[in-house]
């Protein structure tokens, strides 16, 4: 039986670990998307090219401060959005549908598998808990 995708509510240790790993790369994927969509803009003399980086910019910092608040209830959430807006940039540079994908993909694996293993950390630790108590030490 497999467990739910956490979409709300805090993570487990793990969970969290592997999910601010990924977003700490998924950061610099967004970084240089942004500065891919403000170099095509600006050689098709578009005037957005400067808001592509910074907006660009900001949705990698969101990235990275969503690695501090995984702890909080919303935290996860917040990186679910965090994919789908992602996965959005594709209209902008349509490789970012790919990057987008494959960081949504990465990110649902840090939270399924980082979530079996602190569900399996638990059942070791209780069980080493009954076996201490079942083999006191002499």
């Amino acid at each position: 039986m497999s467990a739910p995708i956490p979409v709300v509510g805090p993570l487990g240790k793990m969970s969290r670990r592997f999910a601010a790993v990924t977003l700490f790369f998924q950061s610099f994927a967004v970084f240089f998307g942004a500065l891919a969509a403000r170099g095509l803009a600006h050689a098709q003399g578009d005037e957005w090219a400067t808001t592509y980086v910074v907006a660009g910019s900001a949705l990698a910092v969101a990235c990275l401060v969503t690695m501090v608040v995984l702890k909080q209830g919303w935290g996860v959430t917040l990186g679910w959005v965090l994919q789908v807006v992602l996965i959005a940039t594709g209209v902008l540079v349509p490789s970012m549908f790919v990057i987008g994908v494959l960081c949504a993909l990465a990110w649902w694996y840090a939270v399924v598998k980082g979530g079996r293993m602190d569900r399996e950390n638990l059942q070791r630790a209780e069980e080493q808990r009954r076996w201490e108590a079942e083999n006191p030490r002499v």
